[in-house]
């Protein structure tokens, strides 16, 4: 995802100006080590795309929120490699903030299976 080019998509929006006073993003990527400091070769992830749409769904109405969009990525990756884009369109700074936290870590938590491959 371009995310500079999705805000911009989303600037377009008819309520965006009136609504809007946030965008926070989030690119999530595989890093070069696991949380144990050990090298990682790959990630193997699979998405659970239906609970996903079900999270945006939910934390869409929650107070102050616009729009969300989020980009989940299954599949083998190396370090570097972007795995997951969130972005939370609203009005005001506590409201966006927190909905991308609660979010990505329900996503986090519940959406996806992963395997690192460790050198």
């Amino acid at each position: 995802m371009d995310i500079s080019k999705r805000i911009g998509e989303l600037k377009k929006l008819p309520g965006f100006v009136e609504k809007v006073g946030m965008v926070l993003a989030h690119n999530g990527m595989v890093r070069g080590t696991s949380r144990d400091g050990k090298p990682v070769k790959s990630l193997e992830v699979k998405a659970n795309y239906e609970k996903i749409e079900m999270l945006v769904e939910k934390y869409s109405q929650a107070e102050g929120i616009f729009k969300i969009v989020v980009e989940a990525k299954e599949g083998k990756f190396l370090p570097g490699d972007d795995l997951l884009f969130i972005i939370v369109a609203g009005d005001i700074r506590p409201n966006v903030k927190k909905v991308l936290g609660d979010i990505l870590e329900e996503i986090k938590a519940t959406c996806f299976e992963k395997k690192e491959i460790l050198i």
